[in-house]
This record gives structure tokens, C-alpha cells and sequence, in this order.
């Protein structure tokens, strides 16, 4: 799984921003959950923004990850936000419920046109 790992700055404060490329299942949640942690101990940011502009798929073992990550930030005043996620990769996470805790971003109507929608 490739994964673009960098600080982006988003309303005046440095997020670990991480683009996954590809499947987020259980062959590769463990490097997914690898390159946060390390993102996170090279920046010290706790603050976990994650494009999933790139994901196509993404099983309980990915859902478990992220849920982790916010377990894990929570308690020391961090945030995750998920963004660009597809329709399908959407109602996957809206169904985990974990809109409830994390900031999800909708499906844009461009990406509906993207996929053939």
C-alpha cells in the first residue's frame, strides 16, 4: 500500500495529513496503522487528517484502525478528520457509525460523476 505522509496546515494548525492509496483491508491495516503512529511520533501532531480520495475498499480491520487512532487522541485533545472518502467508502463509515465521533466529509457531486454514479 503506498501512503503520502506529510504536515498540512488547516485552520491555522498542523495536521498529519495521509493519503492511503488503495485497499484498507486486513493484509494491509498494519502498515496503514504503522504510518500513522510514525507520522505521529515524527511530528507530534495530534491532530490525524486522513484523504481517502485513494481508497477504494475498506474492511473492519481499516474501520479498526482508525477507531484505535481516535481512541488513542482522544483523551490528549486530538482529532481525526476523514475526507474525499468514495460514495461506497462513505456509507461504509456512516454505517460503522463512526461519523458519531470523527468528522466525515460527504461524497462531493464530482465524485459521483468520477465513479459513474
Amino acid at each position: 500500500m503506498e501512503i503520502i505522509s506529510k504536515l498540512k496546515k488547516y485552520h491555522n494548525q498542523e495536521w498529519l495529513y495521509l493519503q492511503p492509496h488503495g485497499e484498507l483491508d486486513m493484509a494491509c491495516a498494519e502498515e496503514f496503522k504503522a504510518a500513522i503512529i510514525t507520522g505521529q511520533q515524527k511530528s507530534g501532531s495530534r491532530l490525524l487528517w486522513l484523504d481517502f480520495s485513494q481508497i477504494t475498499f475498506i474492511d473492519s480491520s481499516g474501520l479498526g484502525v482508525i477507531l484505535g487512532r481516535y481512541r488513542y487522541l482522544e483523551p490528549l485533545g486530538g482529532k481525526i478528520m476523514i475526507t474525499h472518502p468514495s460514495e461506497q467508502v462513505y456509507r461504509l463509515l456512516i454505517a460503522s457509525g463512526l461519523h458519531r465521533i470523527i468528522n466525515i466529509d460527504r461524497p462531493t457531486a464530482a465524485q459521483h460523476i468520477k465513479e459513474g454514479m
